[in-house]
């Protein structure tokens, strides 16, 4: 396979722009490859704050308010996931945290700053967002340059990368020749590039099968309690809230405020995915989590924990 320095020469400069472009937007998760292991990490990077964060669309007399205020903080290792009613805000706060938006007030902070897009969080969308005209390993090498890592380390990485997402057979293979839940994998390789301290999830398998959803909730779960890096997972849904989350917040109908913000009591190590589903504690915890989205869709309280 072709090195990504030969693969730069070799793709037209409308490919090399829109890699760049979208790297600057933090597909490729730009970062410093060294910060989760700095001085700093140990001392809180991945943590967040949001503090009277409210957003707003338009202007004037079409102005609408999309989420707020909202008042969270959230501890480095945490897996946050925010769940509620469609056009609450999840991945408005999502965006917030990710640097992608400033909010209309209040302040976001991201390991006590003001978040960069790409400069400490990983972000998976809802489309892997993958360049065609490169391999899976291509793909993963591409994050790999734009976070830092030098040319010599990259080949060892992508592997590890790709193994941990259960691909290492994939890299030589073009995108179109792999399944959705594959090209989500991908992404999730790739976003882990950088060595980010906070990883960030848009409903990532909202468009999946069933079976292949479980398999990469599964996934995903293994790698967060594995790195300990602190994820903000957005979902529509109580399964996939209870299953991932060791925190829960469920958000009210727009514009979006916290309703319910619990702690999982399901272990976060030590228990299969099959033990988890079959637990009481989690089908407790799904059913207060689905109770709490259905009220705060119709304009009811919920209450906060």
């Amino acid at each position: 396979m072709s090195s990504p320095h030969s693969d730069t020469k070799t793709d037209s400069g409308s490919k090399v722009d829109a890699e760049k472009a979208d790297a600057q937007k933090a597909d490729a998760t730009v970062t410093d490859s060294q910060a989760a292991s700095s001085p700093a990490a140990a001392q809180g990077e991945g943590s967040i704050s949001l503090r009277g964060v409210t957003q707003r669309y338009g202007k004037g007399t079409d102005a609408v308010t999309a989420v707020g205020p909202v008042d969270l903080e959230v501890d480095p290792g945490e897996v946050l996931v925010l769940v509620g009613p469609s056009g609450c805000g999840k991945s408005t706060l999502l965006r917030l945290i990710a640097g992608f938006e400033d909010p209309a007030s209040g302040v976001v902070e991201v390991s006590g700053r003001k978040p960069v897009p790409g400069s400490s969080s990983g972000v998976v969308f809802q489309q892997p967002r993958l360049f065609p005209w490169r391999t899976v390993g291509g793909n993963v090498d591409l994050a790999l340059k734009y976070a830092g890592v030098p040319r010599s380390d990259r080949p060892a990485r992508r592997e590890e990368l790709l193994a941990r997402v259960g691909l290492s057979d994939t890299a030589n293979r073009r995108i179109w020749e792999i399944s959705g839940g594959q090209q989500q994998r991908v992404a999730i390789a790739r976003a882990l590039a950088g060595d980010t301290s906070l990883l960030l999830l848009d409903e990532p398998f909202a468009a999946l099968d069933a079976l292949t959803r479980e398999t990469l909730q599964e996934d995903v779960r293994t790698v967060s309690a594995e790195l300990g890096r602190t994820n903000v997972f957005v979902t529509h849904s109580a399964e996939e809230a209870a299953f991932l989350g060791s925190r829960i917040v469920v958000l009210t109908s727009r514009p979006g405020r916290v309703a319910l913000d619990i702690s999982s009591p399901i272990p976060r190590t030590g228990v299969s995915a099959d033990d988890i589903r079959d637990s009481a504690e989690y089908t407790v915890l799904r059913t207060e989590i689905a109770s709490a989205v259905k009220s705060a869709a119709r304009g009811e309280s919920t209450g906060k924990k």
